[in-house]
Formats: C-alpha cells, structure tokens, sequence
C-alpha cells in the first residue's frame, strides 16, 4: 500500500455507535473537504459561532443511521433537520465516541457543551 493509499483509507473509515433510543448510527472521518462544505453551508455568520459549528460538525458526520443512508447536508437547513433527527442521544453518543476514539477527557469542556448545550 503507497502512502498515499494509507491516507486515503485513514479518510475513508467510519465507526458505529448506538445511541440510547437503540439507533445504529455510523459516522465518518470528516475531510478537509467535508470541513470546507460544512464552512460554506454555514455561512459567514455561523462560521464563526463555534458552538454551533460543533453540533454540526458531529450531525455532517453521520452517513448512516439505522443502516439507512444520510445524504451529506449542504445547506444550514439540512444540518439542522440532522441535528434534529439525531436529537440529544444520537449527538451524545457520537461525541462519546469521539471522547474514546480521540483519547479525549469526558471532562472536555466543548465536548461537553455540545452534548449538554450548557
């Protein structure tokens, strides 16, 4: 495998979690394209909220949810019906997953923030 070959897997693996509600949801590794798309479907403005950009950076990551397909939002009204679908178990159960697969601290206080919206 060329390194290149390495890269491109490493961007292209996805992960499932289960959320409280039994869902089975399978979310990816987000691009740098995938980040440049959810900038551009942000806007100006919700660029900038980082809160905001948060939850939908979780929500664009999501491409299955009960092995039915989640087409890639490219709108902010599209990353809000995500959000919605997803509701507070789907969002927590991603970032959960985040926690464990980043090694990052359930103490993390934007992590938190987004699970919480405290």
């Amino acid at each position: 495998m060329t390194p290149s070959d390495t890269i491109l897997a490493s961007a292209r693996q996805t992960h499932q979690v289960i959320d409280r509600q039994g869902r089975r949801i399978t979310v990816k590794t987000l691009s740098a394209l995938d980040t440049l798309r959810l900038l551009k479907a942000a806007g100006p403005v919700l660029a900038e909220n980082q809160p905001w950009l948060s939850i939908a950076t979780l929500a664009i990551s999501v491409i299955e949810i009960d092995q039915i397909p989640v087409p890639a939002p490219t709108s902010e009204v599209q990353i809000e019906a995500v959000v919605e679908r997803l509701g507070d178990d789907g969002l927590e159960a991603i970032a959960d997953e985040l926690h464990r697969r980043e090694g990052l601290s359930s103490t993390d206080p934007m992590l938190n923030r987004i699970v919480t919206g405290k």
